[in-house]
């Protein structure tokens, strides 16, 4: 039996109110289309997914382009029976055909599996799969020939339904399984006799049935499975359930999560056991967090790797960067692309990153920029301490040496070299190369002038006085 399946991602998403095609909006850091294609991926290989594109169909494509599927493209977007009749051509080698929609993004592989096998067995030309939501208004319902057996006689839209069929609580999720010599025997005779003059791919149902052909329904195990989103509130109600099953998969791991729903955590994140995850953190992207970490609240990680017990305390944020086993960074610590923070060192409140290598059990403890610096093992760098690496024009680096320390609210001006085991004077500016275990002072010489300050007082005071009277 030749499986392929066909991923609908056409459309325009018009009830969204965005310049972005639907199935490219974000739930759980990826787009709708990404999780649907990862999830058609684990039952059949992706060359044997074809996702039919229409509507921003380069943006589409190149969003999901590396994933390995084919495309088919519907020049003209005339409704989902027309999308799969675009696809006739490229299903040739298919027998059976599963077709799923671009923006249903909580679908199970599992359900996709169960949905084939029970197809196969019922030897039917269409498969329904359906599901009994809570509140089933605005969706097309399924009408069952008897309740307790699979053989459908009709779908019926919301706005069709008779009083006697509004007690209907079975829906069309819109993913069917079909013998595609069925298929496409028929559907040829899809009309467009409805107000947006469309083809409906929901007629196929009643036409199989009046061909005398077999269309059965299998419910699926969960609702939440089959919802798509056609509004902005609703892709989020998605995003908060996805993300809600990765908290909880991440906790059956081991993982502390204290208030889950107050945290963002996308579906490629790893975490290790025995790490806590505070309220309002955000763990994004390609994140790694290893084992007994501690990752304090309204910090933000994107797209970064931490080993084993590093700290991050409340609002930092890390951005592409490498975090070694025993660092600990914040609070208000800013990572920014490249960085690279050795084991045990340590960047403290204020302290800002960029392209920063730091030593084994280096710190910078408060209120430094530290950008395109490369440094060794043991430095201090003083409060208030940053290297100039952007001229105008060029950006330039700082290389400092093991055992450097750098006095408060000192300049290094790169590009610059500060050897092993060199001190640098507080306030200093420094401009040229310091030598290995010097002391480099570039400030003004201190000037003392004795009663400065009472004298001023009294002059002040004195002009107080003239003016008063």
């Amino acid at each position: 039996m030749q499986l392929g399946i066909v991923i609908m991602a056409a459309g325009k998403g018009t009830r969204l109110k965005s310049k972005r095609a639907k199935v490219l909006h974000e739930i759980g850091g990826r787009p709708l289309l990404a999780h649907v294609i990862a999830v058609a991926a684990q039952v059949v290989p992706p060359q044997d997914i074809l996702v039919i594109v229409g509507h921003q169909a380069e943006s589409v494509l190149s969003t999901v382009r590396d994933t390995g599927v084919r495309f088919v493209l519907q020049e003209e977007q005339r409704g989902t029976g027309h999308a799969l009749q675009s696809a006739e051509r490229d299903t040739r080698e298919y027998e059976q055909l599963i077709v799923l929609s671009g923006d249903v993004p909580l679908l199970r592989p599992e359900t996709i599996a169960g949905l084939r096998d029970f197809h196969l067995e019922q030897q039917a030309s269409m498969t329904i799969l359906t599901a009994l939501p809570a509140d089933p208004f605005g969706y097309g319902r399924v009408l069952r020939r008897r309740a307790d057996q699979p053989e459908v006689s009709a779908i019926v839209e919301q706005n069709a339904l008779t009083p006697a069929q509004e007690s209907v609580r079975e829906i069309n999720s819109g993913i069917y399984a079909f013998n595609r010599a069925s298929l496409y025997g028929h559907i040829g005779q899809l009309r467009a006799d409805n107000a947006h003059r469309e083809l409906y791919l929901t007629d196929m149902a009643r036409i199989l049935v009046d061909a005398g052909v077999r269309v059965v329904a299998l419910q699926a195990a969960d609702p939440a499975e089959v919802l798509g989103a056609n509004t902005i509130a609703e892709m989020m109600d998605l995003d908060r359930e996805l993300r809600m099953r990765t908290a909880r998969q991440l906790m059956a791991e081991g993982v502390t999560i204290f208030r889950p729903e107050t945290v963002v955590i996308d579906l490629d994140v790893k975490v290790g056991p025995d790490t806590v995850i505070e309220p309002f953190a955000q763990l994004l992207g390609t994140t790694r967090v290893g084992s007994d970490c501690r990752i304090c609240s309204f910090s933000v990680l994107e797209n970064s790797t931490l080993a084993d017990r590093v700290v991050i305390r409340q609002s930092c944020v890390i951005e592409d960067s490498e975090i070694d086993k025993g660092a600990s960074l914040g609070p208000f610590a800013h990572l920014r692309p490249g960085c690279h923070i050795g084991e045990n060192a340590h960047i403290g409140n204020f302290v800002e990153g960029k392209k920063l290598r730091m030593g084994k059990g280096s710190k910078a403890n408060h209120l430094s920029y530290l950008g395109d610096t490369q440094m060794g093992e043991g430095v201090n760098i003083g409060a208030g301490a940053i290297t100039c690496n952007y001229d105008g024009h060029a950006k330039y680096p700082t290389l400092i040496g093991d055992g450097v320390f750098v006095g408060s609210d000192s300049t290094l001006v790169a590009p610059v070299v500060i050897g092993e085991g060199s001190y640098i004077a507080a306030g200093s500016c420094i401009t040229e190369d310091v030598p290995a275990d010097a002391l480099a002072l570039g400030r003004a010489r201190q000037t003392m002038k004795p009663h400065w300050a009472k004298n001023r007082r009294a002059q002040v005071q004195a002009r107080k006085l003239e003016s008063a009277e």
